[in-house]
């Protein structure tokens, strides 16, 4: 038997150059063989030291050495026992701090002398003269708008829009680059462009450019390490000077334009800006890179004779083409939109947004065209100016450059494909924050969708860092009284914002955090914050709930008109004490882990539970507003005093998803609940039945019309193919895609119930529907998976644990039992669901087939348009025989000949 130990990986950082910590933690994975095996204690080596720690722990343990100084570089290697089994030590990895505070820089931020909102994109540059026998080179950079950076012509790292989008105000990211191999002995020319990005540009709807500020300016230090020990510095000043480039403008919205054509450019100088450098913070997570390139799959000509380019997916980046043969003055112009409309570009859904990027041409026998400075959401470009093949053009995607962790796979490939979608989505909306939309005037850092989409995120990619780093944003935006801002970062200006499921974004976040990678440093850091926003929507109650005021409530609840997203069915006062609830349940949680008192916030939830009860449910278990979503609520958060309530709230739950003919009925608020509500009520047919269906709205519908993301409105695409008419209408946001975790967990079978997955829970629930179904993640401690197939009448339930974590593992017709790390398999009797006497309406409604054919021959005679809304017609008669269901449809009328053909049916 063998056991090895993987290298060790430092906080939340796949490379770990430039970390912005003294003290990184420290993380491995042991991978072995060895049924037996249980670590016991550990040894860490750095640079001759070893410090040995009896312990199992081997995520995020403490730095055991000195702390790193800044620029300080540690290898380190760890190795791990069982008993007195020793595995031999991993292979080194290197970690080097940053610069740790503002005076190790020495540089100053510049901008060009002349420099205003419409100048072109100016390029700041120095010549530098090196000497031989470089040890190492390092160049720390930030900018006020975005940079990219070449030495000697060759391009600085992989980053795209640097330094990002943080609270520039409060908190501004600078990289550190390794340019050892680009530096050559003798002149060297080092040079930034600077765009206009989130800092001037363009940000929402409102048209306001430069929110933060009306100047580009670079912050730049170079140093030169020699093998002799010497370092030589050379940082931003007004030594440096500037030129125009050729991009004569650009925008995140309205994209790019560019002059291919030669022409001098004045050379000018600098002047030194003001630049607060304790604002300067190191990465948390990746950076946004170009992450994929995609194919053309048709070139073609619109009716109106415009050529047209699908890339097969919406994506988020821009169009690379290759011109060939082009002369001087000729212009290319590339449109951009994610769907067609009329068998053209569909642009309304842009609103203000240009998505234009255009190039004025040089001559020359082939030129490659693309942007730098912006990005947009398509999955269509339109293309002027140029004969367009399809073998000379792509689609460039970029994003946060996360590490995937999480994979899902079943026997229906719509469901399938409704997860890439799923997936795609999150990777054109976590692109340096998590936004709402990469394709509109918008973009923004919504924190509700965040909140209830972050479980999801969390299982796909590893989203550590980069949530990490947007809490921070957010707890320094929060308002002094605790509200919490509907976007971060704050662009919108909004006064005491305190909308529910949004600031619940401050508790949720962190908590999600900690369950999934097992650090309570987020909490310690996050807690100030979590507590506050709690504290201020506690002191907007009145006799214990929260009632009144502005909320978004159920959002886009899909009944709500296209110009009226806030019309939802679910009353937003119970929405809102809800959350009161959960919020203050999850602080009282997060003091226990960090050992602090948290009696007042349980005491807070266990009165606005009471509350919630006396104030918006029945003794019979009704709730006020008599919605999927408010149900979901109660049920998933506890909210229901008595047994009985919570019984009779489940079977209302129920009875509303087969009165609306199993089409979803829930906004953002309830769509992350509703399955688990479901489930843990004892209606999973019923969930699953929710999940499956197709008919609009569903979430299989946008399958069924050719979607490859997630849209924003259930019906974002009208089943005529023409577009929502809302005037907010985007066809990529992740939120309604939070589902996906409920098919993690309970689909597939594969959950942690103890922080980091310390302990997993696999259980999953089989469907008759489907004949395999599987998930699999890469957890802190190693790869972990669940599922299951029939095969002959039996369900084979397969798992893999990894060491260092245990499992509980839940079997059809079986009592839990705990397993160890491994692989296992287990064979169970494939239990059929009972057929039961289908003797009333909500008897027809839970067969699946019969009430197929039944819905269809009564849509036959006339008594409804399809099944849905035979359903919503049947929802008052649930308890009533079966056989006088085309009596009661059509009660002015004559039924008889239904009445007979629905008899035939039944019998």
């Amino acid at each position: 038997m063998s056991t090895a130990v993987t290298p060790v990986r430092f906080e939340h950082r796949d490379a770990a150059l430039g970390i912005g910590t003294a003290t990184p933690r420290l993380s491995w994975q042991v991978v072995t063989d060895d049924p037996d095996w249980a670590q016991t204690a550990y040894e860490l080596e750095s640079n001759g030291d070893v410090v040995r720690v009896d312990s199992a722990e081997q995520v995020l343990v403490p730095w055991p050495f000195e702390p790193l100084a800044a620029r300080g570089r540690a290898d380190v290697r760890v190795r791990v026992a069982s008993g007195n089994q020793w595995t031999d030590w991993s292979d080194p990895s290197t970690v080097e701090a940053g610069l740790l505070a503002p005076e190790d820089w020495a540089a100053q931020f510049v901008s060009p002398t002349r420099d205003d909102l419409d100048s072109p994109a100016p390029i700041l540059s120095r010549q530098i003269t090196v000497r031989a026998n470089i040890a190492s080179a390092r160049l720390y950079a930030t900018a006020h708008g975005v940079y990219s950076a070449t030495v000697n012509g060759h391009r600085v790292g992989q980053e795209i829009l640097a330094p990002g989008w943080t609270s520039y105000h409060h908190r501004l990211r600078y990289q550190t680059h390794d340019v050892t191999s680009l530096l050559r002995e003798g002149d060297n020319k080092i040079e930034f462009l600077l765009g206009n990005g989130w800092y001037r540009g363009r940000l929402a709807w409102t048209g306001k450019r430069a929110l933060y500020g009306d100047r580009l300016a670079l912050l730049a230090q170079l140093e030169v390490t020699y093998d002799d020990g010497s370092i030589e510095v050379i940082g931003t000043d007004t030594t440096w000077s500037a030129r125009t480039s050729g991009i004569l403008a650009n925008d995140l919205y309205d994209g790019q334009r560019t002059d291919l054509r030669p022409a001098e450019s004045t050379v000018d100088t600098v002047v030194v800006v003001p630049g607060d450098l304790s604002r300067l913070v190191a990465p948390e997570g990746p950076p946004i890179r170009v992450t994929d390139v995609l194919p053309a799959v048709r070139v073609w000509q619109s009716p109106s004779g415009r050529t047209l380019v699908d890339f097969g997916q919406n994506v988020v980046g821009w169009v690379r083409l290759t011109a060939r043969n082009t002369r001087a003055g000729d212009e290319v112009v590339v449109r951009h939109a994610e769907v067609l409309d009329n068998d053209e570009l569909g642009t309304r859904p842009l609103r203000s947004a240009e998505a234009t990027d255009t190039y004025l041409l040089d001559d020359a026998q082939e030129v490659v065209l693309e942007p730098s400075l912006t990005f947009h959401g398509f999955r269509y470009a339109e293309v002027t100016g140029l004969d367009v093949r399809p073998e000379d053009v792509r689609a460039v995607v970029i994003g946060s450059d996360l590490r995937r962790t999480g994979w899902f796979s079943c026997s229906d490939a719509d469901l399938e494909q409704f997860h890439r979608n799923v997936v795609w989505s999150m990777r054109g909306n976590f692109v340096d924050i998590p936004t709402d939309c990469p394709q509109r005037d918008e973009r923004l850092g919504w924190t509700g969708d965040i909140q209830i989409f972050a479980p999801t995120a969390a299982f796909l990619f590893d989203t550590a860092g980069f949530l990490s780093s947007w809490l921070a944003d957010l707890a320094v935006e929060q308002h002094p009284d605790g509200s919490v801002p509907y976007v971060v970062p704050e662009v919108l200006g909004t006064e005491a914002p305190t909308a529910t499921a949004w600031g619940d974004a401050a508790t949720v976040v962190p908590w999600v955090l900690y369950q999934r990678y097992a650090d309570p440093q987020i909490l310690a850091r996050q807690f100030d914050s979590m507590r506050g926003w709690v504290d201020k929507i506690a002191s907007l109650t009145t006799d214990g709930v929260w009632a009144g005021g502005f909320q978004f409530g159920d959002w886009l609840d899909p009944t709500a008109p296209p110009d009226d997203p806030f019309a939802a069915k679910a009353d937003s006062d119970v929405v809102a004490t809800a959350y009161l609830a959960r919020s203050a349940e999850i602080v009282a949680e997060a003091a226990a882990v960090l050992g602090r008192d948290g009696e007042h916030y349980e005491k807070l939830a266990a009165a606005t539970r009471e509350a919630f009860a006396r104030h918006y449910v029945t003794p019979g278990g009704r709730i006020i507003s008599d919605a999927p979503t408010v149900y979901a609520l109660a049920i998933e958060w506890a909210l229901l005093p008595s047994a009985e309530q919570r019984r009779h709230a489940a079977s209302r739950l129920a009875d509303l998803v087969r009165g609306n003919g199993f089409r979803i009925a829930t906004g953002f608020v309830g769509t992350p609940l509703i399955t688990d509500a479901l489930t843990t009520s004892g209606h999973a047919d019923l969930a699953f039945r929710l999940l499956l269906e197709k008919g609009c709205p569903s979430w299989l519908y946008p399958v069924t019309m050719g979607a490859t993301t997630i849209w924003e409105r259930w019906d974002s695409m009208l089943p005529d193919g023409t577009i929502n008419p809302g005037e907010m209408t985007s066809f990529n946001h992740y939120a309604l895609g939070a589902v996906a975790d409920w098919m993690h967990r309970t689909l597939a079978g594969l959950s942690a119930s103890a922080p980091g997955y310390r302990h997993i829970t696999v259980k999953p629930i089989p469907h008759s529907a489907l004949s395999h179904a599987s998930a699999r993640h890469l957890t802190p401690y190693g790869e972990a998976s669940a599922g299951w197939r029939r095969a002959d009448g039996q369900v084979i339930v397969e798992a893999v644990i990894p060491a260092g974590a245990t499992a509980t593992v839940h079997l059809p017709g079986r009592e839990p039992f705990d397993i160890r790390h491994g692989r296992h398999s287990w064979t169970v009797p494939d239990l059929e669901p009972m057929s039961r006497p289908v003797e009333t309406v909500r008897d027809l409604l839970d067969t699946p087939g019969l009430w197929r054919e039944a819905a269809a021959l009564l849509v036959e005679h006339g008594l409804g348009t399809d099944d849905a809304a035979i359903a919503r017609r049947a929802a008052r008669y649930l308890d009533f025989p079966v056989g006088r269901l085309p009596r009661l449809l059509d009660f002015d009328g004559d039924p008889h000949t239904a009445e007979e053909a629905f008899r035939g049916l039944l019998t």
